[in-house]
């Protein structure tokens, strides 16, 4: 492709609102260009390294036996109402109504829409196990769009389906999506780590996410020091021994704390360790109140409370549900003299607290000196907190540590709830009418192109791996205006075409300055320049991320290219 003949406008200056490198470096190197907030257009460099990416997808797919189609992105009504997940999803699905005041989703997701399908066209067990998937455009309102191509309204997702007879079948689909997920991100280059996670809103059990290690990833991963056990934060369990320290139970005290809300606030005011006090938080789980009780440095995890009640919806109670229940504001809550309304529940922590302070349920003032047992009652102890870094590790190899990583795929064991909804069922060999078993698998396609730019680039630039780079080569002509230079880049352009090698040609009428720099920027793996010896046939030939240079005469270029290439490969 000619430079001149493409759109591939470069900006020297970073975008006001680009926050991180790779929203920064894709808008200046001409990839992409934001039509409204969240919303992005990809530009000819950006819709090949799109299809490349794509390309290696749907080879990893069909060879893990999945076959492609293509399903609607507009969703009636209906088949959100069979799974319940039009209450439920939440505001980041997108809702309109048709001319006739037909209701309507824009696709977050296509479960409803494929179980509906292989519900209506398949019935026997001899057709199952059953993988379909696509590669299309989804939706969701994000309250916030941020970081370009990382959280966007409008995005390219790869979501696959399987459709089983047993769980064991979905156990062995399941193992080969999570191996070609594996391929996949090893051949776009990057490095990532797989991980324990949580199904969220798609429902099932057995997920893991596949995370790109970055500091600007919105999740953090608890990984062992000394084993490959790796889990979102929010799914990391926690297997400390708690030891009771070896101390007298002293004498409650109820004690005056004015104004100390927050946990540090009342540990300074009291003068002990933030280990030494309980926290209290109110939620409400669906429709029953709970208070949950933690060590002061333990933070209370939503997820492993959801799950433990096996719950829809989990949030923290207001404060004026708080007071009707409790008779005390947040920064005053406690296990004491709780109302048997209120269920307290605890982590296996505060089992082993000793003379520790705690809210006295009435603003303005604490205990001291409360041990559990004797002054409060707990109904249930469980793994209810968030895993720390020193902890040790769940798989009992190691410690914990923690690092920020970029969800660009996730695979679900859905098992038979979306099934069971929607009716897909199956006549099995003996011609007994048993519930489908599915899975689901996703990965973020246009996620994933930002992700490696995150991963791969310098101070002057996108540094491209080669399996998705847009082209191989950027052959630049230093001066376009001379005679001898315009004619071998017009020549060793072809050759490289004929050679099946992919070629950007600069044949731009610009500084060699700019030229340089927009080849810095756009990352092409390997840049020829045809500069001042081009009489004797001689070129310039340099590999963008390692910024090796060596002068080869045109007969050598090719055979030179390809032997990088192949090591590259």
């Amino acid at each position: 492709m000619k430079q001149s003949q493409t759109l591939l406008p470069t900006l020297k200056e970073v975008p006001a609102d680009a926050d991180i490198k790779s929203h920064q470096l894709l808008l200046r190197a001409g990839f992409i260009r934001q039509t409204a907030s969240g919303v992005y257009s990809f530009l000819p460099l950006g819709k090949k390294v799109l299809r490349k990416v794509e390309e290696i997808v749907r080879e990893e797919m069909d060879q893990a036996g999945a076959n492609e189609m293509f399903m609607p992105a507009l969703q009636p009504v209906e088949l959100w109402k069979e799974t319940g997940r039009w209450d439920n999803f939440g505001p980041e699905l997108m809702r309109l109504h048709d001319r006739h005041n037909r209701e309507f989703a824009l696709g977050a997701t296509h479960e409803e829409v494929i179980t509906s399908i292989v519900r209506d066209e398949i019935n026997s067990y001899k057709k199952l196990p059953l993988m379909l998937y696509q590669i299309q455009t989804k939706f969701r309102d994000e309250k916030r769009p941020r970081f370009g191509l990382l959280r966007g309204r409008e995005f390219i997702m790869k979501d696959a389906y399987s459709f089983h007879d047993s769980f064991e079948s979905l156990d062995e689909s399941y193992a080969k999506m999570y191996q070609a997920y594996g391929n996949v991100f090893r051949r776009c280059g990057l490095n990532f780590r797989a991980v324990i996670a949580d199904s969220g809103a798609m429902g099932g059990k057995d997920t893991h996410e596949f995370m790109v290690l970055s500091e600007v990833g919105e999740d953090t991963i608890a990984y062992s020091d000394t084993s490959d056990y790796a889990a979102n934060i929010e799914m990391a369990p926690v297997i400390s021994e708690y030891v009771k320290k070896d101390d007298s139970s002293k004498a409650l005290e109820k004690v005056e704390t004015p104004n100390q809300k927050t946990m540090q606030e009342v540990a300074d005011y009291l003068g002990h360790e933030l280990a030494e006090g309980l926290k209290s938080l109110m939620f409400k789980i669906d429709e029953k109140f709970v208070l949950v009780i933690t060590r002061g440095d333990h933070e209370v995890n939503d997820i492993k409370l959801k799950n433990y009640y096996n719950a829809d919806h989990v949030e923290l109670a207001t404060e004026e549900e708080t007071k009707s229940l409790i008779g005390a504001g947040f920064g005053s809550l406690g296990p004491i003299g709780v109302s048997d309304q209120v269920e307290v529940i605890a982590d296996h922590a505060v089992k082993f607290a000793v003379n520790v302070s705690c809210g006295a349920n009435e603003d303005g003032y604490h205990y001291v000196n409360a041990n559990p047992d004797r002054d409060f009652t707990i109904d249930t102890y469980a793994d209810l907190r968030f895993i720390k870094e020193g902890d040790p590790s769940p798989d009992g190899n190691g410690t914990i540590k923690f690092a920020k990583g970029i969800e660009v795929g996730h695979v679900f064991k859905l098992g038979q709830f979306y099934a069971k909804k929607m009716g897909a069922s199956y006549l099995d060999d003996q011609g007994k009418s048993n519930t489908m078993v599915m899975g689901c698998y996703g990965i973020g396609v246009s996620r994933t192109l930002a992700a490696i730019v995150e991963q791969f680039h310098d101070e002057k630039g996108i540094t491209w791996p080669q399996a998705v780079a847009p082209f191989h080569v950027h052959l630049l002509t230093i001066n376009a205006k001379k005679d001898d230079q315009r004619e071998l880049g017009d020549q060793l352009y072809e050759i490289l075409k004929n050679a099946g090698i992919e070629v950007l040609y600069d044949d731009r009428k610009e500084r060699a300055g700019v030229k340089f720099a927009d080849s810095d920027l756009i990352g092409i793996p390997y840049r020829i320049t045809v500069g001042k010896r081009a009489e004797e046939g001689y070129v310039e030939f340099k590999h963008r991320s390692t910024g090796e240079q060596i002068e080869l005469h045109q007969s050598e270029l090719i055979k030179k290219l390809n032997q990088f290439m192949e090591n590259n490969a």
